[in-house]
C-alpha cells in the first residue's frame, strides 16, 4: 500500500478542487443558470463532494484508520469532480493543469489493497453525550424497528401505535424543541446534532417506520420557533416535543411539485371569522395518522409568487390505512379527503393527496397571526432547511444497514470455494461503501454544527449535504443488493428494502435537480458577488 498522504497533503488537494469550483463558477455567473443547467448541476454536485471532503479533514486526525478512509474519500472526491468535468473543461473554465495536481491524491486513494483494507467499517468518534444517544436508539433500532421493518413494508400496513408511543417516551420529538416549551433543545451549538445522530438510527433500523416519523415534526418545530406567536409556540411546542401530536406537512401540489411558488391551495377569510381552505395537497406524508398540518397556501389571489403564501396550523383526526374522509359539522360543513398514493418504497407512514373543500381553520390558526400574512414561504424555508439535513442524516442509516448487510452477507456466501468476502473486487466494493457512509456522517454532522451555531453557511451547506447524501445512498444500497446476488432482488431480504427506500431521498424535501438548480448554485454565486469575487 502507498503512503499515505499527510494533513498538509490531503487540505492542499481539497483547495484545489474547491479552486476547480470557484472557477466554474466565476464560469457560468455572467448568464442565466437556466441557459446552462446541464453544466450548473454538476458544479453543484461537485461543490457538495468537495465540501465534503474538507467536512471529513479533521477526521483524519484521530488514527491511521481514519486517515486511510479520508484519503480514500479525497480521492473519491477528486475522481467525482473530475468525471463531472471531462469534456466540458472550457463550461467550466478549468485549466487542465488543475487535474494534474490532483493525480497523487487519486492513485493514492483509489488504490484496490487501500480500499479493502477499509472493509470492516469505522468508528464515528461522537463524544459521550452524543455517543449516549446513539446507543439508546441503536438499541431500539435493533430491538424494536427492525423485527417489525420487513413486514410493515411488506404489508404496506401502519407504522404500529406503540412505537410512536416507545419513541415519544424516548424524548425523540421533543430534541429539536426549546426546552422553555417541553423539549431538550438549549439553544446551544449541540441542538442539531441529537437529531441528526437519532435519525441515523432510527432510519438504520427502519426509513418509514423510525427515522422519518421525527422529521415532520421537526419541520413544524422550526417554522413556529422561527415565526410563531409566543401563544401558538405555548400551545403546540409541547404537544410535538410530548409526541401528543403528530404531524404532517402539507405543500407540494399535484401541478406544481418543488415550484413552491407557484402553489395554488387557498386559504381565505371566512365571513364569520377563521379561515376556509380549498385546494389540492399532495405527498403529504403521515397525513392519514397525523393530528395536525403544516399546510402553506395561497392568502393573496392576486399573487402568482412566493409572496402571497401564508403558513397555517391545521388541526384534523387521525385516521387509519389508506384513505379518510372528514367533514365538519356535517354534510353542509367543509371536507377533508385523503387517498394514500402506492409507492415502491418508504411504507409505513403512506404518503397522500389531500383535498379540502372550505375546511374551517381558526384565525389562530395563521402561524405569526396577521404579522404571518405573507410571511408562510420563508417560515416554511426556516423548517425545510433542518429537514434537508435531517434527510441526510436519513441517508445515512440506511446506507449503515446496507453495509452492515452487505458486510455479512459476504463473509457467509461462498462462492468458487471462498466467502465473496475474500474477493478483491468485494473487499473494494465493501471498503468504498465504507468510505461514503462515514464521509456522509461526517458532513451531516459539522453541518449539524454549522446551524448551531448559527452559521451562514448553514443553508447551503445542509442543501449540499442532502444532494451529496441521498446520491451516495443509492450506490451503497445497489451494491449491497448485488453482493446478495439473486437473493438481494428477493423481499425476504432487507437488502431489497433498503434499495427501494434509497431511491426516494433525492426526490423529497426538494428533488435533487430543483435543490442544485434553484437553492445550491444561486447560493454559491451569491456567495460570490457578496465576497466581491
Amino acid at each position: 500500500m502507498r503512503q499515505l498522504l499527510t494533513d498538509d497533503q490531503l487540505g492542499a488537494a481539497v483547495q484545489t478542487m474547491q479552486t476547480m469550483v470557484d472557477s466554474a463558477l466565476e464560469s457560468i455567473s455572467d448568464s442565466p443558470i437556466d441557459d446552462n443547467q446541464v453544466v450548473a448541476y454538476d458544479i453543484a454536485h461537485g461543490a457538495a463532494v468537495v465540501s465534503a471532503a474538507r467536512a471529513l479533514l479533521p477526521y483524519a486526525r484521530y488514527g491511521d484508520h481514519e486517515r486511510t478512509l479520508s484519503v480514500a474519500f479525497v480521492a473519491e472526491a477528486a475522481h467525482d469532480l473530475g468525471a463531472r468535468l471531462a469534456g466540458r473543461e472550457k463550461l467550466w473554465g478549468i485549466d487542465p493543469v488543475f487535474v494534474g495536481e490532483l493525480s497523487s491524491a487519486l492513485e493514492t486513494g483509489r488504490d484496490p489493497e487501500l480500499l479493502g483494507s477499509l472493509a470492516g467499517g469505522s468508528a464515528t468518534h461522537l463524544d459521550a453525550d452524543f455517543e449516549l444517544v446513539a446507543e439508546t436508539f441503536r438499541r431500539f433500532a435493533d430491538d424494536r424497528l427492525m423485527p417489525l421493518a420487513g413486514e410493515i413494508h411488506r404489508s404496506n400496513t401502519d407504522v404500529p401505535e406503540e412505537l410512536i408511543t416507545e419513541l415519544a417516551s424516548l424524548g425523540v420529538f421533543g430534541l429539536s424543541v426549546p426546552a422553555a416549551y417541553g423539549g431538550f433543545a438549549e439553544g446551544d451549538e449541540h441542538d442539531h446534532l441529537g437529531m441528526v445522530v437519532a435519525t441515523e438510527e432510527l432510519s438504520r433500523g427502519s426509513l418509514g417506520a423510525g427515522g422519518s416519523l421525527i422529521t415532520r415534526p421537526e419541520i413544524l418545530t422550526r417554522a413556529l420557533v422561527a415565526g410563531g406567536t409566543e401563544t401558538q409556540k405555548a400551545e403546540w411546542l409541547p404537544r410535538l416535543a410530548s409526541g401528543e401530536s403528530m404531524v404532517a406537512v402539507a405543500v407540494t401540489e399535484p401541478d406544481h411539485g418543488s415550484d413552491v411558488a407557484g402553489i395554488r391551495c387557498a386559504a381565505s377569510p371566512a365571513p364569520d371569522g377563521g379561515w376556509l381552505i380549498n385546494g389540492t395537497k399532495t405527498w403529504c406524508t403521515f397525513a392519514g395518522r397525523a393530528d395536525v398540518m403544516m399546510l402553506l397556501a395561497r392568502t393573496d389571489p392576486s399573487s402568482v409568487d412566493h409572496r402571497g403564501l401564508s403558513l397555517f396550523v391545521v388541526p384534523k383526526p387521525r385516521s387509519s390505512g389508506h384513505s379518510f374522509d372528514h367533514r365538519q359539522h356535517g354534510d353542509g360543513g367543509g371536507r377533508m379527503q385523503g387517498r394514500a398514493i402506492d409507492t415502491i418504497g418508504y411504507r409505513g407512514m403512506h404518503s397522500y393527496e389531500v383535498s379540502f373543500v372550505d375546511w374551517r381553520v381558526a384565525e389562530d390558526s395563521l402561524v405569526g397571526g396577521p404579522d404571518g400574512i405573507g410571511r408562510g414561504f420563508y417560515l416554511q424555508m426556516a423548517g425545510f432547511e433542518n429537514g434537508r439535513l435531517q434527510t441526510a442524516a436519513r441517508a445515512v442509516g440506511v446506507m449503515q444497514a446496507a453495509f452492515e448487510a452487505a458486510s455479512s452477507y459476504a463473509a457467509q456466501r461462498t462462492v468458487f470455494g471462498l466467502p465473496i468476502g475474500d474477493y478483491q473486487l468485494t473487499q473494494a466494493k465493501l471498503g468504498r461503501m465504507a468510505v461514503l457512509v462515514q464521509a456522509s456522517r461526517q458532513f451531516a454532522l459539522h453541518v449539524a454544527r454549522l446551524m448551531g451555531t448559527g452559521d451562514d453557511r448553514a443553508g447551503v451547506e445542509a442543501s449540499m449535504v442532502k444532494a451529496y447524501a441521498c446520491e451516495a445512498a443509492e450506490w451503497v444500497t445497489r451494491e449491497a443488493m448485488q453482493i446478495h446476488g439473486g437473493m438481494g432482488y428477493a423481499e425476504e431480504y432487507d437488502v431489497s428494502r433498503y434499495f427501494v427506500d434509497a431511491r426516494v431521498l433525492s426526490i423529497f424535501e426538494g428533488t435533487d435537480e430543483t435543490l442544485c438548480l434553484k437553492v445550491i448554485i444561486r447560493r454559491l454565486l451569491a456567495e460570490r458577488t457578496k465576497s466581491g469575487r
